[in-house]
């Protein structure tokens, strides 16, 4: 039976800060004199962290808005490179077009969105527009950076806090009985496209498993009945399912498929091999290889991915909290939550690989926070593939 876990759901940080970042501008005289204002707050406590304004002498109100960004987001960088941070401007202007829905004409716009872009990890940012009433603190800061600059003098900020030094979260955790989750990540067993490093997603055959696969998804069930596995889950493609029936036998459990933990769509490039694609499109592949917001063509892009297998992991663990839980799944949604959990940058999933039937364990503690156990543990396969 599949369940719906909600795709709009967007995952809050489970191991790294959550800042709001407030951004205003504004000219008086459009072009005229300017300045912006940009306040940092912790989403979880309320408490303002920094407050940043400037006159930046004559300019446009975008323009002004945009180096109020800027100014935010370098601020809430330097807080944590790895936190997850929520633009709120009443710039519907620049809302749209950092967010992508609409088009940057204008040179200057166009250079100052790219520098907006490079200042964060921007698969950890979100803008939201705002009433130009929710957000007065921001607006007030740049007026009085305006206010200053016309009486000769430099913007005197009221709260400027240093910036934190990071907590270890992990400290006294690894030796207590807190009650966790476990996740137990299994990469499903061998296709018959798996040797040839073929493209093989959500958009594709959907191949069943091997000879080769079913053996070794029968070795990673004969591991697991040893664990005291309380809910197994499949992504809905045949070899995960194929590879979770296996585990259900030994383990005596059922299996729930969620939709969301399928692999990526890869469009275009589906059943062909990673040569293939190299010598027939090697620009659109280089491109995909260096960024995590270009889908493949006719495909899926690794935010998309993204979004939604990280709010279903989330929402598996507040489920299922205290308890053991195999997720059976693809290299992929795997790679990406085991990534959320190092609170590593998007790039570090091209730098690990996973092996079929390879296993991984997370376990999170009831704040959200989580740790990695295990990366791609293959013992129980050695004996044969030797």
């Amino acid at each position: 039976m599949s369940t719906n876990l909600g795709k709009s759901f967007r995952l809050g940080s489970v191991m790294t800060s959550q800042f709001i970042v407030y951004a205003d501008g504004g000219s008086r005289g459009n072009p005229g004199p300017a300045g912006y204002g940009a306040v940092v707050v912790d989403s979880t406590t309320g408490e303002v962290l920094k407050e940043i304004a400037e006159s930046i002498g004559e300019a446009t109100n975008n323009v002004a808005e945009y180096r109020g960004l800027i100014a935010g987001l370098n601020a809430a960088h330097q807080f944590d490179a790895r936190a997850r941070i929520e633009v709120r401007m009443d710039s519907k202007l620049v809302v749209e077009q950092m967010s992508g829905r609409w088009q940057i004409k204008h040179p200057d716009m166009r250079a100052l969105a790219k520098e907006a872009r490079e200042i964060h990890d921007l698969s950890l940012v979100t803008f939201n527009w705002i009433p130009r009433e929710s957000n007065s603190h921001a607006d007030r800061l740049a007026n009085e950076a305006l206010d200053a600059a016309e009486q000769g003098q430099a913007w005197q900020g009221s709260v400027n806090v240093d910036v934190a030094q990071p907590i270890n979260k992990l400290s006294g955790r690894m030796t207590s009985t807190d009650k966790t989750t476990t996740l137990i990540l299994v990469r499903h067993g061998e296709t018959a496209l798996t040797p040839e490093r073929r493209f093989s997603g959500s958009g594709g055959s959907d191949p069943e498993l091997s000879a080769h696969g079913r053996w070794q998804a029968a070795n990673v069930a004969r591991v697991l009945q040893h664990r005291e596995v309380d809910v197994i889950i499949s992504s809905p493609m045949k070899r995960a399912r194929e590879t979770a029936g296996f585990i259900s036998e030994q383990c005596k459990v059922d299996v729930e498929v969620i939709d969301e933990f399928t692999e990526l769509n890869f469009g275009e490039w589906e059943g062909q091999s990673f040569a293939e694609v190299k010598e027939s499109d090697p620009e659109r592949l280089n491109k995909w290889l260096s960024s995590h917001s270009l889908p493949t063509p006719g495909g899926e892009s690794h935010d998309q991915l993204t979004a939604r297998v990280l709010p279903a992991m989330k929402l598996v663990v507040e489920k299922y909290f205290g308890k053991t839980v195999v997720i059976v799944c693809h290299v992929t949604p795997i790679k990406q939550m085991v990534r959320e959990v190092l609170g590593a940058p998007m790039e570090s999933i091209h730098r690990f690989d996973l092996h079929p039937c390879g296993i991984s364990v997370l376990n999170f503690w009831e704040d959200g926070f989580g740790v990695v156990r295990a990366v791609n543990d293959t013992a129980h396969l050695v004996k044969h593939d030797d």
